[in-house]
């Protein structure tokens, strides 16, 4: 039989790929919006990130050693930058310009108005970083960023080489710049994104065997992530996560057939709906003039449906 994806045939709503598992899920899942493919032909995508004031979505094609852009108006698709150092997770700041995490050169950045690049960490105590994986923004303008190593374990998403730190989580103080250690108990850190109130940090653990996503309390005004607990633990497992106004965390997710897509968590822990979709999800962002368009980065494909929900800035 033809999937709905090769045949682009029109889907009888409300759209059977969205799946509610709980009523909370009802409230956010519209009946009568469907999941589209915007962009497809990437190796691996990556790090989708909105520009409202463009009406674009940009996103990683990491082995290809791009960023991709797409436009809402045409629907048009092109390179926005090559090479991208093997680029992963993006996001904007405060100031909205974009931060990128760079697995090939091993360095976060910032992209200028002027499009100039500047370094915001690429060493720690003189030692080399392993490679930033994702990048989230909170109000004080600090950027939290993961840093796993993910691209010098071999040459498809980077280029391979030998690890000078621990994996961790780090923190760039909005102020002054400083980089710091946010948190160093997580095998791999991974994808993560701020609770509403940014009272709580989701991040995702990937190492081979158990991937887990923990919720860490955030304190000292702001300057410290402590107490971390498995937020929840099944079948498959997160990528990059962002999070909506009502607390919910919206997972890229591996599982398998039937399961890959996206998961979606409560603030709780309890899976309350699924977005399934023919490839694996690596990550996610919200976007639109509204906020309420759920835009995935799934393997060679970028999807994008609309929802009843919002995301939260920083993300």
């Amino acid at each position: 039989m033809t999937s709905r994806w090769e045949q682009g045939s029109p889907i009888r709503y409300p759209d059977p790929d969205i799946v509610s598992l709980d009523p909370r899920f009802e409230r956010i899942a519209l009946g009568h919006a469907a999941i589209e493919r915007i962009a497809t032909n990437c190796r691996f995508t990556e790090g989708p990130v909105w520009f409202g004031d463009t009406r674009q979505l940009l996103w990683s094609d990491i082995p290809n050693d791009r960023i991709m852009r797409w436009d809402e108006e045409t629907g048009a698709v092109s390179v926005f930058r090559r090479p991208s150092h093997y680029a992963n997770g993006n996001t904007r700041d405060r100031q909205g310009r974009l931060i990128t995490c760079e697995m090939g050169s091993q360095r976060l950045t910032r992209t200028e108005y002027d499009g100039t690049i500047t370094v915001l960490a690429e060493r720690f105590e003189g030692k080399r970083l392993t490679g930033p994986n994702d990048v989230v923004v909170k109000s004080d303008g600090s950027i939290w960023f993961s840093d796993n190593g993910a691209g010098i374990r071999g040459n498809y998403l980077g280029h391979k080489g030998e690890a000078e730190l621990p994996f961790r989580v780090y923190r760039i103080d909005g102020r002054t710049g400083a980089l710091t250690v946010a948190i160093d108990d997580m095998a791999r850190p991974n994808g993560l994104a701020f609770s509403p109130d940014e009272s709580k940090l989701y991040v995702v653990d990937t190492p081979a065997e158990p991937k887990t996503t923990h919720v860490y309390d955030i304190v000292d005004d702001g300057m410290r992530a402590v107490n971390g607990r498995v937020f929840f633990d099944t079948k498959g497992w997160a990528d990059g996560i962002r999070v909506d106004t009502e607390g919910n965390v919206w997972c890229g997710f591996t599982g398998g057939e039937g399961e890959d897509g996206v998961a979606v968590f409560a603030p709780d822990g309890k899976l309350i709906g699924r977005i399934l979709l023919p490839e694996r999800c690596a990550n996610v962002c919200f976007g639109g003039a509204k906020r309420n368009r759920l835009f995935m980065a799934a393997s060679q494909s970028v999807y994008a449906l609309y929802v009843e929900t919002q995301g939260v800035l920083g993300g």
